[in-house]
Order: C-alpha cells, then structure tokens, then sequence
C-alpha cells in the first residue's frame, strides 16, 4: 500500500467493461467472441451447455457464471446457481431463473429484500430484456439467449460499462439464428 503523509491511499480502477450473455446451450462462435474483444469481463447467466464454451471464454477473459437448468453435474459443480458480488460500487446478483420486474421466480423478492441488489441479472428467457424496477431500486437485466438452441430467431448479448455506482454505455448485439 501506498501512504503519503501516513495516510493510505486506495486505487480503484477507473470502470470496468462487462459482457454479459446466457443461454449458449454449448454455441460460442467467433462472432460472439468479437462482441466481447473489449470487455474486461465476460458473465454468464446460466444454461451454459458446456466447459468448452467456458474454456473458450476464458481464454479470451475472466468469466463470473452461474449453472442454468440444463448444465450438467460438472458445471453444477464448476459454478454456484447464484452470484452475488460487488463490482466498483454496484452490488450484482446473478442467478438464471430468475423471472422479471413484476413476475419473479419463486423465492426471488426474499432474495432481492436480502441482497439489495443494484444489478439483477437472470437468463433463462431467451427473451432480451432491461428495465429499472422501481420497487427493489435495481436494474434488472437479460441478455437473451447467445446460443442457436431454442424457440428464439435473434441471438442477443449485451456489454456495458461500470464506473464507481453507474451503469452505462449498454449495447445489444444481435445476430440471426
């Protein structure tokens, strides 16, 4: 640590860029992997498919998941069905059956009254969806499904950035099945 005049001084990184994506059901391709060339982080929301996909994330960056309903012991295993981390000054909970603002999962809102989180993020969906909820002051987030697996005809992830407490410059990427 670093003092001047016998006081400690903090270094706090300056932002940090997130990728966030879900529902890979064992897809990643090249194209995805470009989305994410200038994150700091990449995030997974759960239904993962395999540790190939994960391999391959993290060759490219450090990767925070959570195992989706259709993720093997291994994965169960390799990865916790809930996260719930602080990044800069934003508190994130990360789970992937989550539901969303007005029709959470069962056993959600406890949750969210516990953590009080600033970020929410589930996956399972395959639906994109962003919204503030007003009621447990967080922003909900869910980048759809990445893979080519499922009822979806856009594959969407999403990148943003996070500096001290502020959420911004959210991107949606999207690409045909």
């Amino acid at each position: 640590m670093l003092y001047i005049k016998n006081l400690p001084l903090v270094f706090k990184s300056s932002m940090v860029k997130i990728g966030l994506l879900s529902d890979t059901h064992g897809h990643v391709d090249a194209k995805m992997l470009k989305f994410f060339d200038s994150v700091h982080e990449i995030w997974h929301a759960g239904d993962i498919g395999s540790i190939e996909v994960v391999k391959t994330l993290r060759a490219q960056k450090p990767v925070k998941a959570v195992y989706g309903n259709i993720d093997d012991q291994g994965m169960r295993m390799e990865f916790p069905l809930i996260q719930n981390f602080t990044i800069e000054d934003v508190t994130v909970f990360m789970t992937h059956i989550g539901g969303y603002p007005g029709n959470y999962a069962s056993g959600i809102k406890t949750q969210l009254e516990q953590i009080k989180p600033n970020l929410f993020i589930a996956g399972h969906s395959h639906i994109l969806k962003v919204m503030f909820d007003k009621k447990y002051n967080c922003l909900f987030m869910n980048p759809g499904a990445a893979g080519i697996s499922g009822f979806h005809q856009v594959r969407t992830m999403l990148r943003f950035t996070i500096n001290g407490s502020n959420i911004s410059d959210l991107e949606v990427w999207e690409h045909p099945r």
